[in-house]
C-alpha cells in the first residue's frame, strides 16, 4: 500500500463545519471526518452575527484531534461561504464580530447605491450578479450607518482570510472569494480601483489577492505552543466553498454543468473567460473565480434553506421530523399541487417558511398546501423546476449544449431531489461526491504540493475514488407540463 501524506480541509458551511482528513492511498483519495461542529448565527439586538471566534476555536479542536490520533499533517486549507468579512484594526485585532449575510442591515441598500452608481456600470466592471447581501452592499450599508468598523478597520478580510490570519498572522485575500465581493475586476485581475474610489472605500483596506494553490503562511508560534503541534503550511485553496465544490466535480468533458447543492443551490458551468454582457446582467448571472484561472459562470438559487427553515419551524411547534422522514412524506404527497419561486425575496430571511409558502400560494392564486408532506413536495418540485430554468439559461449564456448535470454537495443525499432534477431538465443527473467542497479543497492542496499536475488530473482521481449515482429522466410529459405551469405561476420569465 502506497500512502501519500495527510492534509486537512476545514470546510465551513452556513449551518455546520467539519475538519476532513485526506489521504492518497494506492492512487485513490480517502477522507475521514475528524471533527464536526455546528455553525450557529447569533442574534444580538437587531443584528445577526457569525460567531467567528467560536469557528476559530473549532478549527483548533480539529488540529488537536489530528494530533491526539498521531496524525502528522503536511498542510491545511480553509473554505467557507462567500461575501461576509471582518476588519482588522491597527493593533492587529478584530474590529467587531462579522455580520451574517442574512442580516437586514442591507435592506433597501441596493436602490440607494444605484442612485449613486448605475447597476450596469457595476456589472460591467465586476461581472457579479446583484444580491442584496453582496459585500459591496454590506460595505455601503456600513458607510451609510457611519459604522465605527470603517473608522477603526485597517484591513478587510473575508471569513477564510480571517481564520487564516488568526492561524498564521499573515493577511491575504483569496481570488475565488474576492471575486464575490462585487469589487474585483476580473478583466484587470485585481481590485477595481475606480469603483473603490467612487464608493469611498480606501484601497488600503484590501490585500494582495492570492490564487488558489498559493502558499499563505504557516501556523504561527503562539498557535503551535498552545496546541503542542509543529508549524504546518497553510494554503489558500478555492476558499469560496462553491469554488472548492466545482473543483471536485468529476467531469470527463471540459464542457460541463454543475449544481452545488446544499443550503444554497449554485448552478452553472466553468469557463475560461468571464461572460460579461447585457444578457448575463439581464439573467442576473455571476462570474466567480475558480481554480487555475477559470471562472464559474453561475446563478444562485435559494436551495434547501427553505426546507431547513421549515423543519426548524415545525420543531418549534413540537413536530420533529428527520430529513429522510420529510422526503418520504413529500414522495407520498400529490404531485404538482402548488409551486413557489424559491428565489422570491420573502424566502431569504430566517423565519416561518410554511407560513410564507402559504402566503405566496394565496398571492399567486393557488390553493395553499396544508400538510408537511405537501409543503416539502412544493419546495422540492419548485427547486427542480427552477433548476431547469437556470440550466437552459446557462446553455444560452455559455453558447453550449450541455449533456447533463453534475450534482455535488450534501443535497445529493436527497435522492428524490436528484431524480426530480433529472426529470425536470430532461437530461441525466450524475450525483457525487457529497463532500465536494472538502474534496476540492484537498485537491488544490495536492496540486500546490505537486502531487497532481493540474485540476483535470485531480478530477480523474476524484472520479476513481468516489461513487457517482446516475439518475435518468422519467415522466417527461408530466414534468414538461408542470414546467409550463411553474413558469406562468411564478412569472420568472418576465
Amino acid at each position: 500500500m502506497i500512502s501519500l501524506g495527510n492534509i486537512i480541509a476545514f470546510d465551513l458551511g452556513a449551518s455546520s463545519g467539519r475538519a476532513m482528513l485526506g489521504r492518497l492511498i494506492d492512487g485513490k483519495i480517502e477522507i475521514t471526518e475528524l471533527h464536526r461542529f455546528s455553525n450557529d448565527p447569533v442574534q444580538v439586538g437587531d443584528r445577526l452575527h457569525w460567531d467567528i471566534l467560536r469557528l476559530y476555536h473549532e478549527i483548533k479542536q480539529g488540529l488537536l484531534k489530528a494530533k491526539n490520533q498521531g496524525i502528522e499533517l503536511d498542510s491545511i486549507g480553509i473554505d467557507s461561504w462567500a461575501v461576509d468579512f471582518g476588519f482588522i484594526g491597527a493593533n492587529g485585532e478584530l474590529v467587531g464580530n462579522p455580520y451574517h449575510y442574512r442580516d437586514r442591515h442591507t435592506d433597501h441598500t441596493m436602490e440607494k447605491l444605484f442612485a449613486q452608481l448605475p447597476a450596469s456600470e457595476i456589472f460591467k466592471r465586476t461581472g457579479i450578479q446583484f444580491l442584496q447581501f453582496n459585500t459591496i452592499f454590506q460595505l455601503f450599508a456600513l458607510k451609510q450607518a457611519n459604522s465605527p468598523w470603517l473608522q477603526e478597520g485597517n484591513r478587510f478580510l473575508m471569513i477564510p482570510d480571517l481564520l487564516r490570519y488568526f492561524l498564521t498572522g499573515e493577511m491575504h485575500n483569496e481570488f475565488s472569494n474576492a471575486t464575490t465581493t462585487q469589487l474585483f475586476n476580473p478583466v484587470k485581475g485585481t481590485w477595481d480601483q475606480e469603483l473603490l474610489q467612487q464608493l469611498g472605500f480606501p484601497e488600503s483596506w484590501f490585500c494582495e489577492v492570492l490564487q488558489p494553490g498559493s502558499p499563505a503562511g504557516k501556523l504561527q508560534e503562539s498557535v503551535c505552543e498552545e496546541l503542542g503541534i509543529p508549524s504546518i503550511p497553510v494554503y489558500a485553496v478555492a476558499e469560496h466553498d462553491t469554488g472548492s465544490a466545482v473543483a471536485a466535480v468529476p467531469a470527463t468533458d471540459r464542457s460541463f454543468a454543475y449544481l452545488s447543492c446544499g443550503t444554497w443551490s449554485l448552478m452553472g458551468t466553468e469557463v475560461q473567460e468571464p461572460v460579461i454582457n447585457d444578457m448575463a446582467q439581464q439573467f442576473n448571472f455571476t462570474n466567480e473565480g475558480g481554480v487555475e484561472g477559470t471562472y464559474r459562470l453561475l446563478k444562485n438559487i435559494m436551495g434547501l434553506w427553505i426546507l431547513q427553515e421549515s423543519r426548524r419551524e415545525w420543531e418549534k411547534a413540537g413536530q420533529s421530523y428527520t430529513f429522510p422522514e420529510l422526503v418520504q412524506l413529500a414522495g407520498a404527497a400529490k404531485p404538482f399541487g402548488v409551486f413557489i419561486d424559491p428565489d422570491h425575496p420573502m424566502f431569504l430571511a430566517p423565519g416561518d417558511m410554511p407560513a410564507r409558502i402559504t402566503q405566496y400560494c394565496r398571492e399567486t392564486g393557488q390553493q395553499a398546501p396544508e400538510t408537511a408532506g405537501e409543503i416539502v413536495r412544493c419546495i422540492l418540485e419548485s427547486l427542480a423546476l427552477k433548476y431547469r430554468f437556470v440550466f437552459e439559461m446557462t446553455e444560452r449564456l455559455s453558447n453550449q449544449t450541455l449533456n447533463g448535470l453534475h450534482m455535488v454537495g450534501g443535497g445529493i443525499n436527497n435522492t428524490l431531489l436528484c431524480q426530480w432534477s433529472a426529470n425536470a431538465i430532461g437530461k441525466p443527473v450524475w450525483a457525487g461526491p457529497s463532500e465536494g467542497s472538502a474534496i476540492g479543497n484537498m485537491a488544490v492542496q495536492w496540486i500546490a504540493q505537486g502531487v497532481f499536475k493540474d485540476i483535470w488530473e485531480a478530477r480523474r482521481v476524484i472520479r476513481d475514488s468516489f461513487p457517482v449515482e446516475e439518475y435518468m429522466p422519467e415522466e417527461q410529459e408530466q414534468w414538461s407540463a408542470a414546467y409550463e405551469r411553474f413558469v406562468k405561476l411564478t412569472g420568472i420569465a418576465q
